[in-house]
């Protein structure tokens, strides 16, 4: 009967210290999990841009995917037959800066993200084809001056001109509801093949802009800047504005009082920074052409989440960038719009933000 006991005893024992090891188990894996994030209510918080592996260079966004595409840049038509625009809202840089007479046109660059048709495309202009040879961006454009035509050639730019491959449903075709020279559109899909056929390079390791981190972002300085008016001219109207929108912190774009939007989508444009400089302007021929000096620096703003720094322009490898003190401020990571205005009547004159 002892003997049957301490059999039962002794069962009894392997059983707890089987229940306790299954617990202490269950316990460490559940540990482990909240260290990991899994089962846990703690939310993990997204890493900081630099400790991410690669960086988009024209936007400071985050990813695990190659970043050696190259940049393109496209010139896009800003005239009122010509808006709204298609693909502007996926540019990571927009410049925007005065052709003829008080319009303006943009040179947009595209890296981090491709629509799949841009436009209407416009033509080429000496200023914009030096600001794309400073991102050595592959050049996008539909027709100019002979002149401008041989100078992008004697500089070994790297372009392709809608003019050779006008509506030829390969690069560029014509939009039949709008009016030439307001329909051309660039076909994204086309680009990569005949860039190749030309012996163009399509990858390039371009050296990312200086950007903001999250703890910089949080403890921005300057004054409130809810809206920002630029005046290119009164009379015709040319005003183009930028307001704040807290709920995205980013601001919303306007042409003569209406809202920029995808023309397809009705899609917002959304600008994560505006950077107002100020250059100086010379007209050069009877056709109103205008030469810009991008190599002197001069007086800017900036406006970031809703507040605005004074600061200078640099040409610093021949790239656009604010400085103060003679140091490089950061973008905030996101898209970007530069907004160049005469030195006459200047930047004082030309623009108003306000709270």
């Amino acid at each position: 009967m002892r003997k049957y006991l301490a059999i039962v005893l002794l069962l009894c024992c392997l059983l707890v210290a089987c229940n306790n090891g299954e617990k202490q188990g269950k316990s460490d894996v559940e540990k482990d999990h909240s260290k990991n994030g899994q089962d846990s209510t703690e939310q993990v918080e997204s890493p900081l841009p630099e400790d991410s592996a690669n960086l988009y260079p024209l936007s400071g966004i985050s990813t695990d995917e190659a970043v050696n595409q190259r940049i393109v840049g496209v010139m896009v038509n800003n005239h009122q037959s010509a808006r709204p625009q298609t693909g502007l809202s996926q540019a990571d840089i927009v410049f925007e800066i005065l052709a003829e007479g008080m319009i303006t046109r943009f040179l947009a660059f595209y890296q981090s993200e491709m629509p799949d048709t841009i436009g209407p495309v416009r033509s080429a202009r000496e200023y914009y084809v030096e600001l794309a040879n400073g991102y050595d961006a592959l050049y996008m454009y539909h027709g100019a001056a002979d002149f401008i035509n041989e100078l992008i050639v004697n500089k070994g730019i790297e372009f392709l001109n809608g003019s050779t491959y006008d509506n030829d449903g390969r690069l560029f075709k014509r939009d039949t509801t709008r009016k030439a020279p307001h329909n051309s559109y660039l076909l994204v899909d086309g680009i990569d093949k005949i860039a190749e056929s030309k012996g163009y390079k399509l990858t390039d390791d371009s050296k990312p802009l200086e950007y903001l981190t999250r703890n910089q972002i949080t403890e921005l300085s300057g004054e409130p800047a809810n809206h920002v008016e630029i005046v290119y001219s009164a009379k015709p109207m040319e005003i183009v504005e930028f307001e704040y929108d807290v709920s995205s912190e980013t601001y919303r774009r306007y042409n003569d009082r209406e809202q920029t939007v995808e023309r397809e989508t009705g899609e917002p444009i959304q600008v994560d920074n505006v950077f107002i400089v100020e250059a100086y302007h010379e007209v050069i021929d009877d056709a109103g052409r205008r030469s810009i000096d991008f190599k002197s620096g001069g007086n800017a703003y900036l406006l970031q989440k809703g507040k605005q720094q004074k600061v200078q322009w640099e040409n610093r490898d021949g790239r656009i960038v604010p400085v103060l003190n003679n140091q490089l401020i950061g973008f905030v990571p996101g898209k970007t719009w530069i907004n160049v205005v005469p030195t006459n009547p200047g930047i004082q004159q030309s623009i108003t933000i306000s709270n």
